[in-house]
């Protein structure tokens, strides 16, 4: 009989702003109340996890030497935990599922925590380019591609373009992602999910980067960022943020002999790549691969959770899938809630599966863009 993975606890911390109630608060540290916490939920003997495997991008500084290992020591966890930190861009979290997952199937693992952090104020986004950003490609890939800038704002205006996406819409899309989160929170969507942290002499409970007061009007008074005549602005791009989240896999057989309940199963993972100058668009092309190997069509999807990198990827995703728009991000997105990089992709899984706990979901899809030209996509099953 084959092995499946299934996920018997999701915890995340909340999403704070660059410089705000988290950038105080050490990214090891921060990783480990996430583990904490989550060993916390089932009552779980951190000692019997076979490893950890962790999500950061920027992997320098205070992320650097295996972010994901130093966590689990202040976690106080046994030093016989081991722990891998992986880097594939903004979906290094996802692809840490999907991995953890992969390893409970075959064997290699019987219980596994997957998950990541990204402390964006203590780390920037591109601190690790230190000899400038062409350095990282060499002389190679600049001859493939004549004059490319591999900028994702430059791609997120390429794509609104080819998909003939008005500025108008961009905003529209932004300003519903704030009023979606902005409700999740007045009704206690996150509550199950959130874990609280502790710093500076206060509990932060709540994600920062919400604004209830954003409006059309406000939107379109913001300059473009990127490209001359474009349409991507700081307020329908996502937010620079500071979070960590984790997620605990084993087999079914083990999570009935230990007495925890599943939440979902990891059913189907896909990973893509695609042009790395437009870059955003592998969301899409992983969508279809996901539903392929799953064997579901589009519309067996109850529930999406597709990553805000700009909200012109996600409009850009909608208009090539299909998609009903009501059933994607209903939580709002990384244009509200932020986009702390490794997090990320660990985030959506959280918030995915206790939305179809919640709302008795049997199929949600998560599917997130990465710098470079890839895109992973997962499908899970509600249990």
């Amino acid at each position: 009989m084959q092995r499946e993975a299934v996920i018997v606890a999701a915890v995340r911390s909340p999403i704070g702003k660059r410089n705000g109630a988290l950038s105080g608060m050490h990214p090891v540290d921060l990783g480990a109340d996430v583990l904490t916490e989550l060993a916390q939920r089932v009552d779980l003997d951190p000692v019997t996890i076979d490893d950890v495997v962790w999500g950061c991008v920027t992997t320098v500084g205070e992320q650097s030497s295996n972010v994901g290992r130093q966590s689990v020591l202040a976690a106080g966890w046994p030093d016989s935990i081991p722990a891998v930190t992986i880097d594939r861009a903004c979906g290094s979290s996802q692809q840490a599922l999907a991995f953890a997952a992969a390893g409970v199937i075959a064997g290699q693992y019987d219980i596994a925590v997957a998950g990541g952090v990204e402390s964006m104020s203590r780390v920037p986004m591109g601190s690790t380019r230190d000899r400038g950003p062409g350095q990282a490609r060499g002389d190679r890939v600049a001859q493939r591609y004549p004059g490319a800038s591999f900028s994702q704002g430059e791609a997120s205006d390429m794509i609104a373009a080819r998909w003939h996406l008005e500025r108008s819409a961009i905003d529209e899309y932004a300003l519903r992602s704030h009023n979606l989160a902005a409700r999740a929170q007045d009704v206690g969507d996150f509550a199950d999910e959130i874990v609280p942290i502790s710093t500076g002499g206060q509990s932060v409970v709540a994600d920062e980067g919400v604004r209830r007061s954003s409006s059309m009007e406000a939107l379109a008074k913001l300059t473009p960022v990127f490209s001359d005549g474009g349409v991507t602005t700081a307020g329908n791009s996502s937010q620079i943020s500071d979070a960590a989240a984790a997620l605990l896999v084993t087999t079914g057989e083990i999570a009935a002999r230990k007495g925890w309940k599943p939440l979902a199963r990891v059913h189907s993972s896909a990973v893509t790549a695609v042009d790395p100058v437009l870059m955003l668009t592998g969301p899409i092309s992983a969508t279809y691969a996901v539903l392929r190997r799953a064997g579901l069509s589009l519309g067996e999807i109850d529930t999406f959770e597709v990553n805000e990198a700009f909200a012109s990827v996600v409009l850009a995703w909608q208009a090539e899938t299909g998609a009903d728009l009501d059933r994607v991000n209903p939580s709002g997105g990384a244009v509200a809630l932020g986009h702390p990089l490794g997090c990320s992709g660990a985030r959506l899984a959280v918030s995915l599966v206790h939305r179809m706990q919640r709302e008795g979901h049997r199929y949600g899809l998560q599917a997130i863009c990465e710098a470079g030209g890839m895109a992973n996509a997962m499908v899970l099953e509600r249990l």
